[in-house]
């Protein structure tokens, strides 16, 4: 069995995998790492393997506490990857984007898949039927954008994301749900189209923590998987056992 820890920008997520099943998933904040993998190496203990990916920085005593519970493979530039990595500056590319392509070769090895991740920031990662991985795109998360405005505003308040009746705001509040939520959708759509006009026969998947929302206001069919970056870090994990 593999235990899957992905360290993102607000939450942990761990999964354990028995092949390619999911058996267990579930989130933490940040700061209870170790004790949240000793309690699943003890519920689930034919855990053997664990695969670390983390967009945070780590502090290299909590990467030696984790490798008391299991074999630990930390995953780097050094990680080996089933797909062509054209990416030019192959270092400076995010863990999880590594674990979305991989996941994205093994969901779909003979065509071009682009992966979309709806989470802190949106992300576009491209694998064509080639099995080479491209690169994609970067942009603000729903809640950054709602945060920006905030922020780098005097009087517009923080929301939170919520349905609106209507695409015309009708005072303040209405009126910045639109915008980022309709702004967030239309570049979504937008990037699906400029990417089905390159690549023919185009599978486009959307995950991350805000996809279920996102998903119904999106034009293009669009596969959604919530455990899709979890999948691409458990493939990893077996791609570098050996």
């Amino acid at each position: 069995m593999n235990l899957i820890i992905d360290v993102g920008n607000t939450l942990v997520k761990y999964a354990v995998f028995k092949r390619n099943e999911l058996v267990h998933r579930q989130e933490t904040p940040l700061g209870t790492i170790v004790e949240t993998v000793k309690k699943i190496c003890e519920e689930h203990p034919r855990i053997e393997w664990a695969i670390l990916a983390s967009v945070n920085v780590l502090a290299p005593k909590t990467v030696t506490l984790l490798s008391v519970y299991c074999r630990l493979h930390q995953l780097s530039p050094a990680t080996k990857t089933p797909f062509k990595n054209s990416y030019a500056t192959p270092g400076t590319l995010g863990a999880d984007r590594v674990a979305l392509a991989t996941a994205a070769f093994y969901y779909n090895p003979n065509g071009n898949t682009l992966v979309v991740d709806a989470g802190t920031c949106v992300t576009y990662d491209m694998v064509n039927d080639y099995g080479e991985y491209l690169g994609g795109a970067i942009s603000p998360g729903l809640q950054m954008r709602y945060r920006a405005l905030h922020t780098q505003t005097a009087r517009l308040p923080l929301l939170e994301p919520m349905e609106i009746p209507d695409f015309i705001g009708n005072a303040t509040e209405n009126s910045i749900h639109s915008g980022v939520l309709n702004g967030l959708c239309h570049e979504i759509d937008g990037f699906v189209l400029q990417y089905k006009s390159r690549f023919s026969d185009l599978t486009v998947i959307l995950t991350g923590g805000n996809a279920q929302f996102l998903s119904k206001r999106l034009k293009n069919t669009i596969f959604a998987d919530s455990n899709f970056l979890l999948s691409g870090l458990n493939h990893l994990l077996e791609y570098n056992k050996h």
